[in-house]
C-alpha cells in the first residue's frame, strides 16, 4: 500500500495512493461509516502498525465503487505534497554501501557499515524546492533507498530485523562535497536546509517486497544519471537494521537512508564534474517506490 501525506484546502492530509488517485483518509472515513479506525498522522500510523492492517482488511472488502473514485480521488496535480515522514526522531545515513560507488571514488569497500545522520528538519517533500547553500559550490545528489521504521528495534537479529521496517521510500542524500570534506566528520556537508528530501510515498514493506532487488535511478534535468539496483549494496536492509541496533534503539519513525550507487557527480574525474547549478531539477526513481523530484535554486542574502 501507498501511503500520502499532503496538504489541501491548507489542511495536511492522509491518503492511499490507488491507480486512480489518492483515496483520501476522510472520504474512506465515511465510506466506513466510522467503523474503521483511522491514523490522524503519520507518526499514529507508525506507531500503531495494526491501523494499516485495518485498513488494509477493510479495502481488500469494500473495493470503492467506480462513482467514488469519479467523484472524491484527489490527482497528485491538485496537492501540495508534504514529507512522507515528516518528523523523524532519527535520519541515519549510510555512507559507500555500493560496491560501484566504492569502485568509482577509488574508496576500499568498508568492513562495517559506516553510520553518520542528518538533522530531521532536513527532511523535504517531493517538488520541494531545495536550496543551494551560499558557501558551497559542489552540491552533488545521491539516489538512495530509505528505510522507515515502525517497531521498537533493539538489539534485533539479522533474520528478524525486516520484521521492523514499516516501509520504505525514495530519498536523496543530497551532499555538499565541499563542506563534506573539510573535516574529517561528514556532518556539516549533509545537514544544509532540505538536504534530505524523501517521498513522494511511504510504501509498506508487504507491498515491496525484497528490498535488496530494487532497482534505482536519477536523472538531472531527465537525464539518466545514476542507474544500478539495491543489490550492489555491501550491506543489505537487513544487516543495516540489525547493526544499528546494537548501539542505538531504533523508534518508529525512525528513517535510514542506505547508501548510493554508482554516477555521482564526485565519482566523475574532476575536469569532468558539473554541480548541480540554480535550476537543476533532480528526480529519484525505485522500483515499487516512484519518483522523487526536487528542484534546485540558488538561495538568497538574508539581511
Amino acid at each position: 500500500m501507498k501511503y500520502v501525506h499532503y496538504e489541501s484546502n491548507g489542511q495536511s492530509q492522509l491518503g492511499i495512493r490507488l491507480e486512480e488517485g489518492i483515496l483520501p483518509f476522510t472520504v474512506l472515513e465515511q465510506q466506513s461509516a466510522g467503523t474503521l479506525q483511522l491514523p490522524q498522522t503519520v507518526e499514529q500510523l507508525l506507531h500503531h502498525p495494526e491501523l494499516h492492517i485495518h485498513i488494509e482488511q477493510w479495502l481488500q472488502n469494500n473495493r470503492p465503487t467506480s462513482s467514488l473514485l469519479q467523484e472524491q480521488l484527489v490527482q497528485e496535480t491538485d496537492i501540495r505534497w508534504l514529507p512522507c515522514v515528516p518528523a523523524p526522531g532519527k535520519v541515519l545515513c549510510i555512507g559507500l554501501n555500493y560496491r560501484k560507488h566504492a569502485a568509482e571514488t577509488g574508496m576500499a569497500e568498508p568492513q562495517t557499515p559506516i553510520v553518520f545522520s542528518k538533522f530531521s528538519d532536513t527532511v523535504a517533500a517531493h517538488l520541494d524546492t531545495v536550496p543551494l547553500p551560499l558557501l558551497s559550490q559542489q552540491v552533488d545528489y545521491e539516489a538512495e533507498l530509505c528505510i522507515v521504521i515502525g517497531k521498537k528495534a533493539d538489539r534485533v537479529s539479522k533474520e528478524t530485523a525486516l520484521e521492523y521496517v514499516f516501509g520504505y521510500c525514495a530519498s536523496n542524500d543530497v551532499s555538499a562535497r565541499d563542506l563534506q570534506m573539510l573535516t574529517s566528520q561528514w556532518l556539516l556537508g549533509k545537514t544544509c536546509d532540505r538536504f534530505a528530501p524523501i517521498g513522494p510515498y511511504l510504501v509498506t514493506a508487504d507491498e515491496v517486497g525484497n528490498p535488496n532487488e530494487l532497482g534505482i535511478r536519477a536523472y538531472v534535468n531527465e537525464q539518466n544519471v545514476q542507474d544500478s539496483n539495491t543489490s550492489d549494496m555491501i550491506f543489505h536492509c537487513d544487516e543495516i537494521v540489525h547493526y544499528v541496533s546494537q548501539y542505538m534503539t531504533l523508534l518508529p519513525g525512525d528513517i535510514i537512508l542506505t547508501g548510493t550507487p554508482e554516477g555521482v557527480i564526485l565519482g566523475k574525474p574532476e575536469n569532468e564534474r558539473v554541480w548541480l547549478k540554480d535550476g537543476d531539477q533532480v528526480t529519484i526513481e525505485i522500483d515499487r517506490l516512484g519518483r522523487l523530484t526536487n528542484t534546485f535554486k540558488a538561495a538568497s542574502i538574508s539581511r
